[in-house]
């Protein structure tokens, strides 16, 4: 566990490394605006296209436990820089880029760009703030950086329009490289309490030691079952299931589109002060969310003629919203139940398992959609969206396996005289003594 550092210029150093998140998230939607532009310059398909949404989603899920183990054995302020750069450097590529496996190419190294960022926010703040002080910082970040997904919509589409396509990505591509001078010399890594990580071969037993704590174990399946649904809707199946699924006009399809956005900001500071002065109710804060989150799915593909009423949608767009800001209750088991030597591999850990279930999501829609293609009258989008039903059910049902789990070795180690960093109420239904965590 990290001392608590009440030094001001922990805030500078964060400011800086968040507005680098920023633009992550930025470049990350910046093809949602430009789709239909680059139909055209690609000479490709809808289907090809979104080739683009999953290349980029996988390579950021596959990196997250790579990513925490740079963290942990180079720092945050390297790994943030050489970010910045890949960001800027993939964008400058995908401006140029006039055929379909360039553009593929430039998407991969922004997608390596932007699987950097976040762990290595993550640990920084770890290392600079207390441990009281760390859910709302986080939150705060993660509201911040979807001040990015702002940027890639209105203001990019008039960039598009007035600058073209080439002059826009170079231009945005160049300033986020020249940020990579900002990273390098005001973001400072804090001095750890522990040991730098492992090299060689003993980085697996870093990976095993973060994946055998019950906290970890934990909060990879609270970051999983909280924040792919929103991700799957922004990234991909949001637009075509409320113009085609539900019948909403485009023009109105894209506000409710916003929400998704509008509720991350708003609801990251509340959620984030909450989990931070009340960490004992953090897991009912998940679980309370699962329930809204299923329910939401309930009224909307279960109403039973025509289309919901546009305050329903509206209303179960922002519930899924703030599944982005509850899933930092995982970030926050993280950092009480690993030591800052470790924080960052387990950090890649837990965030690798909302990101995982993005992009299985998407997967999974798109394989239904094809499945249910000749269904009328929008029909198959209702069992499409089915699919986020069942993996929403499934890792709500992982997410209470381990938080029992997770409880029976807080209540060990209090039992053995040892301090715990919550302290928990027993109740009827948990677990007499923990199980060795050998299982998924």
């Amino acid at each position: 566990m990290a001392a608590d550092r009440p030094e001001s210029r922990a805030w500078w150093i964060w400011s800086a490394a968040v507005i680098a998140y920023l633009a992550a998230v930025f470049h990350r939607g910046s093809l949602g605006v430009a789709g239909t532009q680059a139909l055209d310059r690609f000479d490709v398909g809808p289907a090809a296209l979104s080739a683009f949404t999953v290349l980029q989603v996988g390579i950021y899920a596959g990196m997250q436990i790579p990513t925490g183990l740079l963290v942990d054995r180079f720092g945050s302020r390297k790994v943030i820089t050489v970010a910045v750069l890949l960001l800027g450097t993939g964008q400058m590529l995908f401006a140029l880029a006039d055929s379909y496996s360039m553009g593929l190419l430039a998407r991969a190294v922004l997608g390596l760009g932007d699987a950097l960022m976040w762990v290595s926010i993550l640990r920084l703040v770890a290392a600079h703030f207390s441990a009281r002080r760390y859910a709302l910082v986080a939150t705060v970040s993660s509201a911040l950086g979807a001040l990015g997904g702002v940027a890639a919509t209105f203001p990019l589409a008039l960039a598009l329009q007035n600058m073209g396509w080439t002059a826009t990505f170079l231009l945005v591509g160049a300033l986020t490289l020249a940020y990579a001078a900002v990273t390098s010399t005001v973001v400072r890594d804090a001095s750890l309490g522990g040991a730098q990580a492992r090299s060689g071969g003993a980085v697996f037993q870093q990976v095993r030691e973060a994946w055998s704590v019950p906290g970890t174990r934990l909060a990879f399946w609270a970051h999983f079952c909280t924040m792919f649904v929103s991700g799957a809707l922004t990234l991909l199946w949001g637009f075509p299931y409320l113009v085609n699924g539900l019948g909403v006009p485009a023009a109105t399809a894209s506000v409710m589109l916003s929400l998704l956005i509008i509720g991350q900001v708003v609801g990251g500071p509340v959620v984030g002060a909450l989990i931070g002065s009340r960490p004992e109710c953090r897991m009912w804060i998940v679980l309370g969310y699962l329930v809204l989150n299923a329910l939401s799915w309930v009224v909307l593909l279960g109403w039973p003629e025509g289309r919901p009423p546009l305050v329903v949608i509206a209303t179960s767009f922002l519930v899924f919203a703030l599944g982005g800001p509850v899933s930092a209750v995982a970030f926050a088991l993280v950092r009480d139940y690993n030591p800052v030597s470790r924080v960052g591999t387990a950090t890649g850990v837990a965030n690798a398992g909302g990101h995982s279930a993005t992009a299985l999501g998407v997967l999974f829609v798109g394989l239904v959609l094809d499945l249910a293609q000749d269904m009328p009258g929008g029909s198959e989008y209702r069992v499409a969206m089915l699919a986020l039903v069942a993996m929403l059910l499934f890792g709500a049902f992982r997410t209470v396996v381990w938080w029992r789990r997770a409880r029976a070795e807080v209540f060990a180690a209090e039992a053995r005289g040892e301090g715990v960093p919550v302290v928990l109420t027993r109740h009827r239904w948990d677990l007499a003594k923990p199980r060795q965590a050998v299982t998924a």
